[in-house]
């Protein structure tokens, strides 16, 4: 029960990891047009770009993500051979994981993080700036 439920808590991280990703670079264009000050946070964009830059380099190496690896070990030695235990990993399943050519999710990742790069450009970070006398980073 303890690695199924660890295998549900990878489910859920990756699926948020995702979210933070595409949703990430909606509002980031829609903050462009209805001036969020937010958007433009150097931090946020800064992972958003790390995020995006991980799953393309993955993807022209062909390597698994890491969060599928370890969840799927978890499930193993829950007994688990696929998603027939909770109603959270069906869906969650169902919306992470599907089927096609290696190659279409290559194109995909890699259209989808020169979007992202694009994004930088069009919606320019403010700058990393350092508070007077304090030495620390806003």
């Amino acid at each position: 029960m303890l690695y199924l439920l660890a295998a549900d808590l990878i489910l859920v991280t990756h699926v948020l990891f995702v979210a933070f990703v595409v949703v990430g670079l909606i509002f980031i264009l829609l903050g462009r047009l209805k001036g969020w000050f937010w958007v433009r946070n150097p931090w946020f964009r800064l992972a958003h770009l790390a995020g995006i830059g991980v799953v393309v380099v993955q993807a022209w190496l062909g390597a698994i993500c890491p969060l599928t690896v370890w969840e799927m070990e978890l499930r193993h030695k829950a007994g688990e051979v696929s998603y027939s235990g909770t109603f959270l990993s069906h869906w969650l399943e169902a919306i992470l994981y599907y089927q096609m050519p290696e190659w279409v999710f290559v194109v995909c990742y890699s259209a989808f993080g020169s979007l992202v790069v694009a994004s930088w450009f069009w919606v320019r970070p403010r700058p990393f700036t350092k508070v007077a006398g304090e030495g620390a980073i806003r």
